[in-house]
Order: C-alpha cells, then structure tokens, then sequence
C-alpha cells in the first residue's frame, strides 16, 4: 500500500492554472501484466471517446494517461491516468459519466456499453484512487503534450507543518524552477497537496513535479549557478520540512483536452 500511494500521483501537476483557477486532480494507478497490455490499451481507447464528450460537456477540464517508467511487473504499477477538474464538487460526484458514455457510443445498447466499462476489470488492477488540488505552479506557456515526461517526488509533511513547508517550496524553491522554466530547461513545476487520503498514517501528503517537454529536454544539464550563502541556508531548512519519500518518472502516452 506505500509503494502503492508513491506512484500514485504521477501525473499532471504540471498543467498550469488558468486566470487563477483551481485544479483538482483524480489519479488512478494501474497494475497491468505484460500479457494484458494490449487489452489494457484497448480498453483506454474506449474510455477516451468517453472523456472527451465529458471535457465537451465541461464536467472535466481534461483527461491523461501516463505509461510510468521504468515499467516491468516487478515496479509495481504500470500506468497511471488523471483526470482534471475546475471544481472539487465535480471532482468527487462525477454524477454525468454513464451519460457520457451514452453519447459517445450512441450506436451501442445500454447492455453492451455497460458490458465494455465493466471489461476494464479484466485489462488491469486499478490499485488506488486520490485526490488531489494542485496549489502552485510556474507560469509559462508550456503545454502538455503526448511525449511529455514528467519527475514527481513525493513527500510526507506533518499535518502540523503544512504552511511552513507549502511556503518553503513557494518562496524558496520554486523562484529556482521558473528560473529553469524561462531558460528553456524545463516546461513546468507544480506543487499539489492530497484532499484524499489524508492524515498521519498516509504514506505522502504533498508531491513536487516536473515536467519537461521530452526525454532530450529531462536529460540536457542545466547549470543553476551557486547560491547565495543565505540562500543555501534557506534551501537547507527547507528540506528539514519534509521527508521525501518517492521519486518517479513518467510519460505522457494519451490526452485528451
């Protein structure tokens, strides 16, 4: 179950927020065996159709499947998908999904559309579900496309220690990122925090990602220049607020906008 909500939020927290918004994000990880991934394919393929008559209908913003890598059996989880909203509430009823898939199929029976959702069962293991509100982001005008890698390092926070490591990575770290972002280094940084699970016991409370435009651009070096001695200080009391726990990598394999 640790591994489990590690890898769980791999996805999408690079997106940037739009005129001030609020993102929310619903991530659910994959378990597919070698044998399966083909079927697996298919049965996205499905709900794509699905996805994007909900982003048409605005109960979604979007919608990604990420392939995680290095992948393999042994690494636990396979894929992950996320799926994005402009407002908790829809996040968390999602009442309009059976509807969705009546319009995308409209030449399918209610009885063979409901035998296709449920085939998705057999093609993986859908292993956790979270929930999510992305809370900071550089700006820029990076988009994420299929292609796109993403880094995500996962962190446990004390419930009591939320507003000093929120402001760390905001005020201390996240200037270095948009200094990337500007230079052509990186296409984003994200900060998000978990709505669901939460609590002492989770195995994470916040994840850091960042999002390159491909694998040549997560590769390139990329001199930051030394810091400042007060600078080192803060960055150095700003990890005393975490623990990092996970770091995963990810690309972008379907989106659906």
């Amino acid at each position: 179950m640790k591994k489990l909500l590690i890898i769980v939020l791999t996805v999408l927290l690079g997106m940037p927020l739009v005129a001030q918004e609020k993102l929310f994000i619903v991530f659910e990880m994959m378990k597919v065996d070698n044998e399966q991934e083909v079927a697996y394919s298919e049965t996205e393929q499905f709900w794509k159709k699905i996805h994007e008559k909900r982003v048409a209908a605005g109960d979604i913003i979007g919608w990604d499947l990420w392939q995680l890598l290095p992948g393999g059996e042994d690494q636990g989880y396979q894929f992950a998908t996320a799926t994005l909203y402009n407002n908790a509430e829809k996040m968390f009823e999602d009442s309009n999904l059976w509807q969705r898939a009546k319009e995308a199929y409209p030449n399918m029976s209610e009885e063979a559309i409901n035998e296709k959702m449920n085939e998705a069962s057999k093609t993986r293991d859908l292993a956790v579900r979270i929930y999510m509100e992305l809370i900071a982001t550089t700006t820029g005008d990076f988009k994420m496309n299929v292609g796109t890698v993403a880094t995500m390092d996962f962190m446990k926070v004390d419930m009591n220690n939320y507003e000093a490591y929120e402001k760390v990575e905001t005020q201390v770290f996240m200037p270095t990122h948009q200094k990337m972002v500007n230079a052509g280094a990186k296409g984003s940084w994200g900060l998000a925090r978990f709505v669901v699970p939460y609590g002492s016991d989770t195995y994470a409370s916040h994840i850091t990602v960042n999002m390159f435009e491909n694998m040549k651009q997560f590769l390139k070096p990329y001199d930051a220049g030394q810091p400042t001695p007060a600078q080192q200080k803060a960055m150095m009391d700003g990890l005393k607020t975490r623990d990092m726990k996970f770091s995963y990598l990810a690309r972008l394999i379907e989106t659906v906008k």
